[in-house]
């Protein structure tokens, strides 16, 4: 398993709490998941790339080039406001409150 199969199993195990749970929550066989892990995502089919994507608000296309990054869509930063009036330092603060809100998602 390398960099990017553990990021990506952390990030599940950090959210539902075990592989089986999101396997169920995506309807994805176990042993499919278990095989993307040790296979590597890039050999993985696309429909199942998407699958995990999707319901860990992850860019695709980011996935398969190798870096786990938050899917850009409506409950981004820019969607909401484009930051006019804010100063770099409470823009900073804005992003770390945003932060905060989503790790508590997580938990």
């Amino acid at each position: 398993m390398n960099d990017l199969e553990l990021q990506l199993k952390e990030l599940i195990l950090r959210r539902y709490g075990s592989l089986k749970n999101f396997c169920e929550i995506i309807e994805m066989p176990w042993t499919t998941l278990d095989s993307i892990l040790k296979r590597g995502i890039s050999k993985a089919n696309i429909s199942n790339v998407l699958k995990i994507s999707h319901e860990l608000g992850i860019d695709t296309e980011s996935l398969a080039s190798g870096k786990i990054v938050p899917a850009a869509g409506p409950d981004t930063l820019a969607a909401h406001f484009d930051g006019d009036g804010f100063t770099p330092e409470e823009m900073e603060e804005i992003k770390k409150y945003a932060d905060y809100v989503r790790s508590r998602r997580e938990e």
